[in-house]
């Protein structure tokens, strides 16, 4: 094998028996959200917990079947719909409060609604790259940092007040951007 070619299969994951970084990375990120699909189908917090774990068994047993560049929150949240199943048809001796339609149902919701937070997520990514480099430096500082607006102001030498009243018209302008890309599909 050749240089490139075993980097090719270390990066990919082939040949390692086990998950590439990138892989790792979307794991890591869809925790949460996928634990609040399964919590309201199978009403408590343990249940939920133990449930994710399951689907976090099976989603990592499968890491090879998933395709790189489709949506894998989506991919994710099949595999524990499945699990919420397959633990309902466990747990058949508790009583059940939804049938197996309305936890459909609540799972078609919240993946709509996935949906439409990527849609103003995306929305908002566009919009702060077209903020003045000024604008999008004070965003990131404040936001991306975690700094307060006092703290910002500081590192800054500015007023807080001139730093807070700046991101108060930043907000305003993103919120107005956003509004218009979702209503104008993408235009500004």
């Amino acid at each position: 094998m050749t240089g490139a070619s075993a980097d090719e299969s270390e990066s990919s994951g082939a040949g390692t028996g086990g998950p590439n970084e990138e892989f790792v990375r979307l794991f890591t990120t869809v925790q949460r959200p996928l634990y609040m699909t399964i919590l309201p189908m199978v009403h408590s917090p343990a249940d939920a917990e133990e449930v994710l774990q399951e689907a976090n068994v099976v989603i990592l047993s499968k890491w090879a079947q998933f395709h790189s560049g489709t949506n894998f929150l989506a991919w994710a949240r099949a595999i524990a719909r499945l699990e919420v199943l397959r633990f309902r048809r466990r747990s058949f001796h508790r009583v059940q409060l939804l049938d197996d339609d309305v936890m459909e149902l609540i799972a078609e919701k919240l993946e709509a609604e996935q949906l439409d937070l990527d849609e103003h997520r995306e929305a908002l990514v566009q919009c702060v790259g077209r903020l003045r480099q000024a604008d999008q430096d004070l965003i990131r500082r404040r936001y991306a940092a975690g700094s307060s607006g006092d703290r910002v102001a500081g590192e800054l030498g500015r007023p807080a007040n001139s730093v807070y009243q700046s991101l108060g018209r930043i907000r305003r302008m993103l919120v107005e951007c956003v509004r218009r890309r979702l209503a104008g599909g993408g235009a500004t």
